[in-house]
């Protein structure tokens, strides 16, 4: 089983924020893979779904972001879920729009959902994917830009970045984190 966990905030002020990109993600997934309705458990909103033949549970902490390895490491202790089964998605401002960063290990980079996960599991080797939000224009400040919403123009962008990101887990849940760094790191192709 894997856990695929989309990091943003709850409640309606935040939808359509570029922190929430995580989200769109997830209900992007659930729309084409989901089995059962989805429902509030283990502080968040938990979906099952099946990617090909792999079950996958779909998560949105409902936490906000700097609390969601919380939820998270409920999930996982509850269905005895790997931290190799584990992929979290979520915004980045150091990447710029229309990439995907795809990662075993590493830093949260100052991403605080991340940072969240990495402390409630103990490990930063965790896959990461890392959708660009970027770059933050130099007059604001980064916690306005991360949580305004994006311009019609941006919006045109991340419908082709979430799709492509869907596309992505599709492939690191059959086929592992290496191949699908391998196909979808970088900017979005022409």
């Amino acid at each position: 089983m894997k856990l695929v966990a989309g990091l943003g905030n709850p409640g309606k002020k935040y939808e359509g924020t570029r922190h929430n990109i995580g989200f769109e993600v997830i209900q992007l997934l659930a729309q084409g893979f989901a089995t059962a309705t989805g429902r509030l458990k283990f502080e968040g909103h938990l979906q099952e779904c099946l990617v090909g033949t792999e079950k996958t549970l779909l998560l949105m902490p409902q936490t906000f972001m700097n609390l969601s390895g919380r939820s998270i490491r409920q999930v996982m202790d509850f269905y005895k879920i790997d931290n190799e089964d584990l992929l979290v998605v979520c915004d980045d401002f150091n990447i710029p729009l229309g990439t995907l960063r795809l990662r075993a290990a590493g830093s949260d980079g100052g991403q605080k959902g991340l940072a969240s996960t990495f402390g409630q599991l103990g490990t930063d080797r965790i896959s990461r994917l890392r959708l660009g939000i970027g770059p933050v224009p130099a007059e604001w400040d980064p916690v306005d830009y991360v949580l305004g919403k994006f311009t019609s123009l941006e919006r045109k962008v991340v419908k082709n970045q979430t799709t492509r990101a869907v596309e992505a887990i599709e492939v690191w849940i059959s086929e592992g984190i290496n191949l699908a760094m391998s196909q979808f790191n970088g900017s979005l192709p022409e």
